[in-house]
């Protein structure tokens, strides 16, 4: 077995093989090697005598702390050969998270629940981050070794078994990545050499950029193509990319799209990279051939905004310059509402317009809700636990009928009484303290109280945001579970719905109502203290009779 490790001007490098140390032999370009038996591995570096996990291990049974375990992607049997993949345009995400998912929070436990986004209509599955991070539950966001898949969710091949899964029913998998940031405890990479440069907002900031950069950027490409090549995932979610510092003639963005480009020519079948970007900056969606980066969509926060606003009347913090008139059709029509605009929240003018005859919609993900929308909330209180069930399908509807990619959020589908809240379990005292003093300082900056923000470390806060299956028969429940579905089975039937072309759509909004132009097919969103009338024609979905009372949609064909 050879054991290898970057660690570039390091005068001595030692590898612990079950037990037993051996010396590893420098080579050029600061790689050193061990051909030893065994499975279990650290390594210490110089006269360190602290061992540490491999920076690029694929296995962490006893957690980010403990040693590093060998492991064979191709020993596992995998049943998706027939699987041809799935492209992005006209197709449903669902988001959700492992550890919350089901009372269980294994994959394992995840498999048989995806027989009920089959029957919802969903066409990707985001699976939030699942690398190692320290403590049992978490986000996944403070993830510190990339290729490990954490232990208590079921390990990589229990993740497998979940992309074997879902392949075998038809669903693509989306995996969320954290390429901007190390997390806080076990981000042991500047041990071995130039891993990090500086820290951003969340932690350690990977040198994508600087002197000894070139591996270190490879450690990120390697890592992207080991999900779609050896997980055989079909989509990665790029954690926001506006944290990653790359002033290089060829974004590390760029070279990560053109190389799962390349990969997806090699396994025929498509493999898309989506964004996560507060620049609003539609180069990151363009094609190369059109100077830009390539990659296949991104998340909007200004849809989310602007559709929050209309439908929750909220207006604080960056909601603010979304209370404008008329800022839900500038938004449904642009995809950005700050388009080299003035952003009040920000101070500042930001993004950039997007060239409509270049970029499609089906670029911008289109979301009621996500992880951070609840989660940032003091209460991680959902949406349906401040609006009714009527303007929840207005919402819905507007989502399901613009010419962007929607994204579900767990669920949203059936209106969760369950909350989504901030939860992490670092075992060390003070990080603990400190997340838990940083976090409700941060809300307190949005004018929530110290007392309405959970304690974060408490195992309460992580059970609280377990979705609560017996829900989703229930009176109330079932009926937004059954809107749901009708509006996606409604997107599937009549092409004009999954249009993706940007200049062909238009809105008009007259202050609370709302309409969708779809070619023939009109939607017409009520939240006003009114009746309205119900345009002529077929009636798909939605109020049947010559009005539209407030709080309700109607969908007609004409």
């Amino acid at each position: 077995m050879t054991f290898s490790v970057w660690a570039p001007g390091k005068s001595r490098v030692r590898v612990r093989v079950d037990g037993e140390i051996h010396p590893m032999t420098g080579e050029p370009g600061g790689w050193w090697r061990a051909d030893v038996p065994g499975t279990d591995y650290s390594f210490f570096v110089d006269d360190d005598e602290t061992p540490l996990p491999d920076p690029r291990s694929l296995r962490q049974p006893e957690g980010v702390f403990g040693p590093s375990r060998v492991y064979d992607h191709g020993a596992f049997s995998w049943t998706d050969q027939s699987w041809t993949g799935r492209a992005l345009p006209g197709s449903v995400l669902y988001e959700l998270h492992i550890g919350t998912f089901t009372p269980e929070g294994t994959f394992d436990s995840a498999i048989p629940k995806l027989d009920h986004l089959v029957d919802l209509g969903i066409d990707f599955v985001e699976v939030m981050p699942v690398n190692s991070f320290d403590g049992t539950t978490g986000w996944g966001y403070d993830g510190v070794l990339w290729g490990a898949v954490h232990e208590p969710y079921g390990g990589p091949d229990g993740f497998k078994r979940f992309v074997d899964a879902a392949h075998a029913r038809g669903l693509a998998v989306v995996l969320d990545v954290v390429y901007n940031h190390m997390g806080p405890s076990g981000a042991f990479l500047d041990r071995f050499g130039p891993y990090f440069a500086g820290r951003n907002l969340w932690g350690p900031a990977l040198n994508v950029t600087g002197p000894g950069s070139d591996e270190v950027r490879r450690y990120v490409l390697d890592n992207a193509l080991m999900w779609f090549r050896d997980f055989h995932v079909d989509a990665l979610r790029l954690d926001a990319i506006h944290a990653i510092l790359d002033t290089r003639a060829t974004h590390i963005l760029e070279e990560m799209a053109q190389e799962v480009d390349a990969l997806s020519a090699a396994l025929r079948r498509p493999l898309s990279l989506i964004a996560e970007s507060d620049l609003n900056d539609p180069r990151h969606v363009t094609p190369r051939a059109a100077g830009g980066y390539g990659l296949a969509a991104q998340w909007c926060d200004d849809l989310h905004h602007a559709l929050h606003v209309f439908l929750t009347g909220e207006t604080q913090g960056y909601y603010a310059d979304f209370a404008a008139p008329g800022a839900l059709k500038t938004t449904l029509e642009n995809a950005f509402f700050h388009a080299g605009t003035w952003s009040s929240f920000r101070d500042r003018t930001h993004g950039r317009p997007i060239d409509k005859s270049v970029t499609s919609g089906h670029r911008f993900l289109c979301f009621l809700q996500n992880h951070d929308q609840i989660g940032n909330r003091a209460q991680g209180d959902r949406m349906s636990a401040t609006v009714s069930p009527g303007v929840l399908a207005c919402g819905a509807a507007i989502m399901f009928c613009s010419p962007y990619t929607p994204m579900v959020f767990m669920g949203e589908e059936w209106a969760a009484s369950t909350p989504w809240q901030f939860f992490a379990s670092f075992p060390d005292p003070g990080l603990a303290d400190a997340v838990r003093t940083g976090r409700r300082k941060e809300f307190a900056e949005h004018g929530w109280g110290e007392s309405e923000v959970p304690d974060p470390m408490d195992l309460r806060t992580v059970e609280n945001s377990r979705l609560d299956w017996s829900e989703v028969d229930s009176p109330g429940h079932a009926a937004v579970l059954e809107t749901y579905k009708s509006l996606i089975a409604l997107r599937r039937k009549h092409p004009e719905l999954s249009d993706p072309r940007l200049d062909t759509f238009s809105v008009d909004q007259d202050d609370r109502v709302v309409t969708l132009h779809r070619g023939r097919i009109q939607l017409v969103c009520n939240l006003g203290k009114t009746d309205v009338p119900r345009p002529s024609g077929e009636v798909l979905l939605g109020v049947t009779g010559p009005v539209i009372p407030p709080e309700n949609f109607a969908i007609v064909a004409r």
